[in-house]
């Protein structure tokens, strides 16, 4: 049976959110696999859209045959040679997306020129010995952090905030960061979520250099 909802959560860059109609009794999954659209376009929250509703695995309903209303009364006109010319090129288009940049190369060498750094400072005593396994386990949290929420993500549950993500980052855990946006492919894609941890990377290590230069001229 055909519904009608309104898309009330979409995660771009995860590629899936939730529908939610006065037809079903909870709100809907949706992937953006099952989502058609005449030109192409990715599907956003406040979206009305028609859907059919099926259940998998004893999971909650899954929306599949996803089509914004406009194209879906349009096709009910007669325009459904529409509909069909415009999956061709969606499909087209997906594989031309360009990949996220991992920003390996200036990312590797920082983390080893930050890891000499701390040890040249614990070294001549103007830091404690415990900051080099402290600065290991806080980055390993941070790893361990957005373990826990693409976890939460996949059980739709309760997510961690991002700027939490990004206050591990900025207390010193964003080389842990870093290892788990490439490991997990976990927040490697949303442009200002990048954009914000990349910020977060260039305060800590200032500030770490702001440290030991006052620490050893003092």
């Amino acid at each position: 049976m055909r519904r009608e909802g309104t898309i009330v959560r979409w995660d771009e860059a995860r590629g899936f959110g939730f529908i939610r109609s006065g037809s079903v009794a909870q709100d809907v999954f949706v992937h953006v696999r099952d989502y058609r659209s005449p030109d192409g376009a990715a599907p956003r929250e406040g979206l009305r859209v028609t859907f059919e509703d099926i259940h998998v695995g004893g999971k909650g309903p899954r929306a599949v045959a996803v089509l914004p209303v406009a194209l879906a009364r349009g096709s009910h006109a007669g325009a459904a040679p529409e509909r069909r010319s415009a999956l061709p090129r969606e499909r087209r288009a997906r594989p031309t997306q360009p990949s996220p940049q991992s920003g390996a190369w200036f990312a590797l060498p920082l983390m080893a020129a930050y890891g000499v750094v701390l040890a040249w400072l614990v070294w001549h005593r103007l830091l404690p010995w415990w900051v080099l396994p402290a600065s290991l386990l806080l980055n390993l949290a941070t790893f361990f952090a957005y373990w826990q929420d693409k976890y939460a993500a996949q059980k739709r549950r309760w997510r961690i905030k991002e700027d939490t993500l990004h206050l591990w980052s900025l207390a010193g855990g964003w080389g842990g960061a870093w290892f788990a946006q490439q490991v997990l492919r976990h927040k490697s894609v949303k442009a200002s979520f990048r954009t914000a941890y990349w910020g977060t990377v260039v305060i800590h290590c200032a500030a770490i250099l702001a440290v030991g230069w006052f620490l050893q001229h003092r």
